[in-house]
Protein backbone atom coordinates (compact mmCIF):
# COMPACT_ATOMS: atom_id res chain seq x y z
CA UNK A 1 0.00 0.00 0.00
CA UNK A 2 1.45 3.43 -0.90
CA UNK A 3 2.21 6.09 1.85
CA UNK A 4 0.08 8.95 2.29
CA UNK A 5 1.91 12.08 0.60
CA UNK A 6 2.91 14.57 3.21
CA UNK A 7 4.27 17.53 1.09
CA UNK A 8 1.16 19.08 -0.02
CA UNK A 9 -1.24 18.94 -2.88
CA UNK A 10 -0.22 19.84 -6.35
CA UNK A 11 -2.83 20.58 -8.70
CA UNK A 12 -1.93 19.91 -11.85
CA UNK A 13 -4.01 21.70 -14.91
CA UNK A 14 -3.56 19.91 -18.30
CA UNK A 15 -5.41 18.92 -21.40
CA UNK A 16 -3.23 16.57 -22.46
CA UNK A 17 -4.05 12.77 -21.00
CA UNK A 18 -0.51 11.42 -21.83
CA UNK A 19 1.44 14.27 -20.07
CA UNK A 20 -1.27 14.52 -16.81
CA UNK A 21 -0.41 10.75 -16.33
CA UNK A 22 3.84 11.88 -16.32
CA UNK A 23 2.78 14.60 -13.97
CA UNK A 24 0.94 12.33 -11.86
CA UNK A 25 3.44 9.71 -11.71
CA UNK A 26 6.18 12.54 -11.07
CA UNK A 27 4.54 14.11 -8.44
CA UNK A 28 3.26 11.72 -6.39
CA UNK A 29 6.98 9.83 -6.95
CA UNK A 30 8.15 13.00 -5.26
CA UNK A 31 5.73 12.53 -2.06
CA UNK A 32 3.05 14.91 -3.15
CA UNK A 33 -0.43 14.58 -3.56
CA UNK A 34 -1.94 15.55 -6.82
CA UNK A 35 -5.42 16.47 -8.51
CA UNK A 36 -5.80 16.93 -12.26
CA UNK A 37 -8.01 18.74 -14.00
CA UNK A 38 -8.57 18.97 -18.05
CA UNK A 39 -10.00 22.27 -18.01
CA UNK A 40 -9.60 25.64 -16.62
CA UNK A 41 -13.10 26.22 -15.27
CA UNK A 42 -12.90 22.93 -13.05
CA UNK A 43 -9.62 23.75 -11.78
CA UNK A 44 -10.88 27.23 -10.71
CA UNK A 45 -13.47 25.89 -9.18
CA UNK A 46 -11.52 23.23 -7.32
CA UNK A 47 -9.20 26.06 -6.26
CA UNK A 48 -11.73 28.29 -4.54
CA UNK A 49 -13.14 25.37 -2.61
CA UNK A 50 -9.81 23.67 -1.56
CA UNK A 51 -6.94 25.54 -2.53
CA UNK A 52 -3.35 23.52 -3.53
CA UNK A 53 0.12 23.65 -2.16
CA UNK A 54 0.86 24.71 -5.68
CA UNK A 55 -0.32 24.62 -9.09
CA UNK A 56 1.20 23.35 -12.31
CA UNK A 57 -0.64 25.28 -15.24
CA UNK A 58 -0.93 24.61 -18.84
CA UNK A 59 -2.03 28.11 -21.05
CA UNK A 60 -3.87 26.13 -23.32
CA UNK A 61 -7.21 25.19 -21.83
CA UNK A 62 -11.12 24.05 -22.62
CA UNK A 63 -13.41 26.86 -21.01
CA UNK A 64 -11.05 28.88 -19.41
CA UNK A 65 -7.68 30.03 -20.43
CA UNK A 66 -4.75 29.01 -18.38
CA UNK A 67 -3.85 33.10 -18.77
CA UNK A 68 -7.05 34.06 -17.29
CA UNK A 69 -7.16 30.99 -14.70
CA UNK A 70 -3.61 32.44 -13.30
CA UNK A 71 -5.07 36.11 -13.17
CA UNK A 72 -7.97 35.04 -11.21
CA UNK A 73 -6.34 32.53 -8.66
CA UNK A 74 -3.15 35.44 -8.33
CA UNK A 75 -6.30 37.89 -7.18
CA UNK A 76 -7.74 35.97 -4.19
CA UNK A 77 -4.28 34.12 -3.10
CA UNK A 78 -1.32 35.94 -4.24
CA UNK A 79 1.23 34.25 -1.99
CA UNK A 80 0.42 30.64 -4.10
CA UNK A 81 2.92 29.39 -6.40
CA UNK A 82 1.90 29.21 -9.77
CA UNK A 83 4.30 27.21 -12.50
CA UNK A 84 3.40 27.63 -15.70
CA UNK A 85 3.63 24.50 -18.28
CA UNK A 86 3.72 25.32 -21.86
CA UNK A 87 3.91 24.39 -25.56
CA UNK A 88 4.82 28.64 -25.96
CA UNK A 89 7.98 29.53 -26.06
CA UNK A 90 8.41 33.42 -27.15
CA UNK A 91 9.48 35.81 -24.40
CA UNK A 92 6.46 37.94 -24.85
CA UNK A 93 4.29 35.18 -23.71
CA UNK A 94 6.61 34.39 -20.37
CA UNK A 95 6.69 38.61 -19.98
CA UNK A 96 3.01 38.26 -19.45
CA UNK A 97 2.77 35.59 -17.50
CA UNK A 98 5.15 36.53 -15.06
CA UNK A 99 3.05 39.64 -14.76
CA UNK A 100 -0.01 37.87 -14.11
CA UNK A 101 2.00 36.55 -11.10
CA UNK A 102 3.04 32.96 -12.41
CA UNK A 103 6.33 32.07 -10.25
CA UNK A 104 7.85 30.03 -12.46
CA UNK A 105 7.56 29.10 -16.49
CA UNK A 106 8.73 25.37 -17.94
CA UNK A 107 8.44 24.63 -21.85
CA UNK A 108 7.37 21.51 -23.58
CA UNK A 109 8.67 19.12 -24.01
CA UNK A 110 10.10 19.29 -20.13
CA UNK A 111 12.56 17.18 -18.26
CA UNK A 112 10.93 15.63 -15.36
CA UNK A 113 13.21 16.65 -12.99
CA UNK A 114 13.96 20.38 -13.97
CA UNK A 115 10.03 20.44 -13.37
CA UNK A 116 10.29 18.74 -10.18
CA UNK A 117 12.70 21.28 -9.08
CA UNK A 118 10.97 24.09 -10.25
CA UNK A 119 7.94 23.06 -7.99
CA UNK A 120 10.11 22.31 -4.91
CA UNK A 121 11.91 26.04 -5.56
CA UNK A 122 8.28 27.49 -5.81
CA UNK A 123 7.19 25.58 -2.55
CA UNK A 124 10.14 26.23 -0.37
CA UNK A 125 10.05 30.38 -1.32
CA UNK A 126 6.33 30.00 -0.33
CA UNK A 127 6.93 28.16 2.95
CA UNK A 128 9.90 31.29 4.08
CA UNK A 129 7.05 33.70 3.09
CA UNK A 130 4.06 32.01 5.53
CA UNK A 131 6.74 31.93 8.39
CA UNK A 132 5.96 35.79 8.48
CA UNK A 133 2.54 36.85 9.85
CA UNK A 134 2.82 40.51 9.90
CA UNK A 135 5.06 43.66 9.19
CA UNK A 136 5.03 47.06 9.64
CA UNK A 137 6.85 50.52 8.70
CA UNK A 138 5.83 53.68 9.24
CA UNK A 139 2.27 53.76 8.07
CA UNK A 140 1.99 50.65 6.19
CA UNK A 141 0.54 47.23 8.05
CA UNK A 142 1.50 44.05 6.08
CA UNK A 143 -0.88 41.23 6.72
CA UNK A 144 0.72 37.95 5.46
CA UNK A 145 -2.48 35.59 6.66
CA UNK A 146 -5.05 37.48 4.95
CA UNK A 147 -2.95 39.36 2.21
CA UNK A 148 -3.64 42.47 2.79
CA UNK A 149 -1.70 45.85 2.62
CA UNK A 150 -3.00 49.01 4.91
CA UNK A 151 -1.96 52.15 4.69
CA UNK A 152 -3.03 54.69 7.58
CA UNK A 153 -5.96 51.38 8.09
CA UNK A 154 -7.54 51.87 4.82
CA UNK A 155 -7.03 48.98 1.92
CA UNK A 156 -3.74 49.31 -0.41
CA UNK A 157 -4.50 47.77 -3.72
CA UNK A 158 -1.63 46.13 -5.14
CA UNK A 159 -1.26 43.57 -8.34
CA UNK A 160 -0.27 39.98 -8.15
CA UNK A 161 3.54 41.27 -8.78
CA UNK A 162 3.60 44.53 -7.06
CA UNK A 163 2.22 42.23 -3.73
CA UNK A 164 5.35 39.44 -4.34
CA UNK A 165 7.99 42.44 -5.33
CA UNK A 166 6.72 43.65 -1.71
CA UNK A 167 7.30 40.75 -0.03
CA UNK A 168 10.72 39.96 -1.00
CA UNK A 169 12.01 43.35 -0.08
CA UNK A 170 10.54 43.22 3.05
CA UNK A 171 12.28 39.84 3.74
CA UNK A 172 15.38 41.20 2.79
CA UNK A 173 15.30 44.78 4.54
CA UNK A 174 18.63 46.82 4.96
CA UNK A 175 20.20 44.32 1.95
CA UNK A 176 21.12 45.74 -1.46
CA UNK A 177 19.27 43.70 -3.63
CA UNK A 178 20.04 43.98 -7.54
CA UNK A 179 17.50 43.81 -10.56
CA UNK A 180 18.85 40.87 -11.75
CA UNK A 181 18.18 39.28 -8.45
CA UNK A 182 14.76 40.28 -8.14
CA UNK A 183 13.85 38.94 -11.68
CA UNK A 184 15.41 36.12 -10.81
CA UNK A 185 13.73 35.75 -7.63
CA UNK A 186 10.66 37.26 -7.95
CA UNK A 187 9.80 36.97 -11.69
CA UNK A 188 11.98 33.74 -12.31
CA UNK A 189 13.87 34.80 -14.99
CA UNK A 190 16.94 32.69 -15.14
CA UNK A 191 18.57 35.13 -18.08
CA UNK A 192 16.81 38.39 -17.38
CA UNK A 193 15.81 39.92 -20.59
CA UNK A 194 15.17 43.43 -19.60
CA UNK A 195 15.74 45.61 -15.73
CA UNK A 196 13.22 47.93 -16.49
CA UNK A 197 9.96 46.10 -15.20
CA UNK A 198 11.57 45.58 -11.46
CA UNK A 199 12.23 49.73 -12.05
CA UNK A 200 8.17 50.19 -13.05
CA UNK A 201 7.07 48.20 -10.47
CA UNK A 202 9.07 49.60 -7.40
CA UNK A 203 7.92 53.37 -8.56
CA UNK A 204 4.30 51.71 -8.18
CA UNK A 205 5.10 50.84 -4.97
CA UNK A 206 6.52 54.34 -3.80
CA UNK A 207 3.43 55.86 -5.09
CA UNK A 208 1.10 53.54 -3.56
CA UNK A 209 2.93 53.34 -0.10
CA UNK A 210 5.47 55.86 0.37
CA UNK A 211 4.71 59.20 1.95
CA UNK A 212 6.60 60.92 -1.48
CA UNK A 213 7.31 58.91 -3.75
CA UNK A 214 9.80 61.33 -5.39
CA UNK A 215 11.64 61.56 -2.11
CA UNK A 216 11.67 57.56 -0.64
CA UNK A 217 12.32 56.65 2.66
CA UNK A 218 11.59 52.62 2.72
CA UNK A 219 12.31 51.65 -1.23
CA UNK A 220 15.37 53.39 -1.84
CA UNK A 221 17.39 53.31 -4.77
CA UNK A 222 21.43 52.31 -4.86
CA UNK A 223 23.07 53.46 -7.92
CA UNK A 224 24.35 51.04 -10.25
CA UNK A 225 22.92 48.58 -8.35
CA UNK A 226 19.90 47.89 -7.55
CA UNK A 227 17.11 48.68 -4.63
CA UNK A 228 17.37 48.59 -0.86
CA UNK A 229 14.32 48.13 1.42
CA UNK A 230 14.92 49.90 4.72
CA UNK A 231 12.01 50.49 7.85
Amino acid sequence: MNSTPTLGRVLVVEDDPSIQKVLKRLFEAGGYAVEIHGNGQSALESFQAFPPAIIVLDLRLPKLSGRDLCKEVKTESPTLPIVVLSAASDISDKVSLLELGADDYVTKPFSPRELLARVRAALCHTSRTSSISLVRFDNISLDLKKMEVLRDGEVVILTAQEFKTLLFLVQNPDRVITRDELLKEVWGYQKPPSTHTVDNHILRLRQKLERDFEEPVHFRTVHGTGYKFVR
